[in-house]
């Protein structure tokens, strides 16, 4: 019925509106993954056509070959805090408060669903920074 349908979406919305920014980040990169989109357009993104059955030979493929990545943060030293707090702020889109929470809870994600070269490029960059990161 409308009424179910309605307050569905309304329940929804209210929980979007609690998430925090993190979480809100965090959700925005899954529904467009989700989706098939990516920040090139649905077309670019071979997701958007493809079977979305679990039992389907070409998911099972697309499973076995990752492309998606999360970069996670390991470890640092404490006195390269500031830099890799700066190079994070670099690479997404957090606020100096935000960024620090992040770094301060390592080991933990702090990119998610990048492409390989991406996430590459932003292990490098905390590298040099004097921080240890992995991708998944």
């Amino acid at each position: 019925s409308v009424e179910t349908r309605t307050q569905k979406l309304e329940r929804i919305a209210s929980e979007l509106i609690d998430l925090n920014r993190i979480e809100r980040h965090d959700y925005l990169i899954l529904l467009q993954h989700k989706m098939g989109l990516n920040r090139y357009g649905p077309a670019a993104s071979g997701t958007a056509a493809a079977p979305s059955s679990p039992s389907s030979p070409p998911a099972q493929e697309q499973a076995k070959e990752k492309t998606v990545f999360d970069v996670k943060l390991d470890r640092f030293d404490a006195a390269v805090k500031l830099k890799v707090i700066k190079e994070i702020r670099g690479f997404t889109d957090l606020g100096l408060k935000e960024a620090k929470e992040l770094v301060e809870r390592a080991p933990g994600v702090v990119k998610k669903g990048v492409t390989k070269e991406e996430g590459e490029k932003i292990i490098a960059k905390l590298t040099e920074a004097g921080a240890t990161a992995v991708l998944e």
